[in-house]
């Protein structure tokens, strides 16, 4: 399987399973008396939609170069990142607007089997994070991240709730807004998540250098091309799946063009078929003076 079916693989799995906990969420939450829990539900609904715009980026990030975009269309995939951020922002404001609300307006106590199912709810979500979080390392997928943080956000989303609803039972009449106030924390950790997805998406955008470890591999695997004597500039920039490179090799300085041309070519497909996670690599000759 390769990393395009692997990473939208991952994605339906997180678009039927947000599906899922909506439902059961909002079924729990209404009938079972609990706010927090309802806010859970809008969070997993809106969950199910951003998980809809990874999966189109995904797919469009993998579409192949053409005459306009030599490059391919990766950076669709940050692109998309930045409209899941703006999902998970407005979902969080209009949980904590909701939860002010209600703080101040009576209500009746949770259900006490409303924690069972947020049990249930926590262990699952928490196991989603970490499968589609493991998804995205192997394919290099930052809108794939931004979906398993979706999931690390509605599994303290769900703690929280899960704290809540205990201190309001435990506590009894007189502090069913506890319940509330859980939601309203739970709305401040999604923007805090928020952040945590952005930053790496726009470091993307923004062509950042943080990838001291690959740039060590390439200059490794270099070494081992026959006719090269060392590496010198390194840049890298990331781009969907891929990473695009640009690597100056040193060679004989005596040695003819065509020589040069085909070390040139040996080396780009040695890194190619090494690291497979290369996109372009473009090879410049630097000459060696003994």
């Amino acid at each position: 399987m390769n990393h395009e079916q692997t990473a939208v693989k991952a994605t339906y799995f997180s678009i039927f399973g947000n599906l899922g906990l909506a439902l059961v969420k909002g079924l729990a939450g209404f009938f079972g008396n609990s706010y927090a829990l309802i806010a859970d539900a809008l969070e997993s609904t809106t969950d199910v939609f951003s998980s809809l715009l990874v999966l189109f980026g995904i797919k469009y990030a993998n579409k192949p170069a053409d005459d306009n975009h030599p490059y391919g269309h990766g950076r669709a995939e940050p692109l998309i990142t930045f409209l899941v951020v703006v999902f998970l922002i407005t979902t969080a404001t209009v949980i904590a607007y909701e939860s002010i609300i209600n703080i101040g307006t009576p209500h009746r106590l949770p259900e006490k089997w409303t924690l069972i199912v947020l049990g249930v709810i926590i262990i699952w979500k928490e196991y989603s994070y970490r499968l589609v979080l493991k998804r995205s390392k192997q394919t290099n997928s930052s809108a794939l991240e931004a979906d398993a943080w979706h999931h690390r956000s509605d599994a303290i989303t769900s703690v929280a709730a899960f704290v809540g609803i205990s201190i309001a039972l435990f506590l009894g009449p007189g502090y069913e807004s506890a319940d509330d106030w859980a939601a309203l924390f739970a709305s401040g950790f999604i923007i805090y998540n928020s952040y945590l997805i952005f930053r790496p998406a726009l470091g993307e955008i923004m062509d950042e250098h943080v990838y001291d470890d690959l740039i060590d591999e390439i200059r490794r695997v270099s070494s081992t091309v026959e006719g090269v004597i060392d590496t010198e500039k390194c840049f890298i920039r990331k781009a969907g799946m891929k990473y695009h490179v640009d690597l100056h090799a040193v060679v004989n300085a005596h040695i003819s063009v065509k020589e040069g041309h085909d070390i040139a070519h040996l080396l780009k497909d040695t890194l190619r078929a090494q690291i497979p996670q290369l996109g372009h690599v473009l090879i410049h000759i630097e000459p060696h003076e003994d």
